[in-house]
């Protein structure tokens, strides 16, 4: 007897701002098969943004992530390409990280990274859309909570830490604060499963898999 294939599904992975090793656990409790999302703030805060930033693009170069701007990614591109040799201002301590080497080679990459992944009856994006024009907008909030009304389907998000993955009328928030003692989290649009594993200053435990 033939066994059906199960079709490829979709997780999009809430704001790893440097926390390498919450990452890795994390790439280890999802099907390897599955498409990955990381929306964007990927960088900045935690304590190895080389190490995230290397090993997501090379999931994107892979072709099996996409990686979403988010507003830290914008405030980094912008310091590169107006002082591309200073050591203060936005993303100061990840240029010192990446040296001027790096910062060269990642404000090429970091220019080519999309604001949104639109799925079947939903979209991923950072922080949400400018209800005044329905574009991507990487720092709205309230405004986008409160006057969405479903013409993308669900839009999941990252951009605003919460206690674990929530849910509003068509928006889902998948940022669970890793780099401040929250979790990681990923979320899949097809399933609405959680997948979460400790972010810093956690004990080690295993991961939760709940539907949201």
């Amino acid at each position: 007897m033939t066994s059906v294939s199960r079709k490829a599904r979709h997780w999009v992975i809430g704001d790893v701002h440097g926390c390498s090793g919450s990452l890795e656990q994390l790439l280890a409790q999802l099907p390897a098969g599955d498409r990955l999302i990381f929306c964007g703030d990927a960088i900045n805060r935690g304590p190895d943004t080389p190490a995230t930033m290397e090993r997501i693009w090379g999931l994107v170069d892979s072709g099996r992530a996409i990686w979403l701007r988010g507003n830290h990614e914008q405030d980094l591109i912008d310091a590169l390409r107006s002082a591309p040799g200073s050591s203060g201002g936005a993303g100061a301590e990840t240029r010192r990280q990446l040296g001027p080497e790096g910062c060269a080679l990642w404000l090429k990459r970091l220019e080519q990274l999309p604001l949104a992944y639109w799925g079947e009856s939903w979209v991923a994006t950072h922080a949400g859309f400018n209800p005044s024009t329905w574009q991507p907008d990487l720092r709205v909030r309230m405004g986008f909570w409160e006057q969405y009304d479903g013409r993308f389907g669900d839009v999941v998000i990252g951009h605003t830490p919460g206690p674990n993955v929530r849910r509003l009328p068509n928006i889902v928030m998948v940022d669970t604060g890793a780099c401040y003692g929250g979790d990681l989290s990923a979320y899949c649009p097809e399933s609405r499963e959680v997948v979460s594993v400790p972010g810093l200053a956690h004990n080690l435990q295993s991961p939760s898999l709940s539907p949201v």
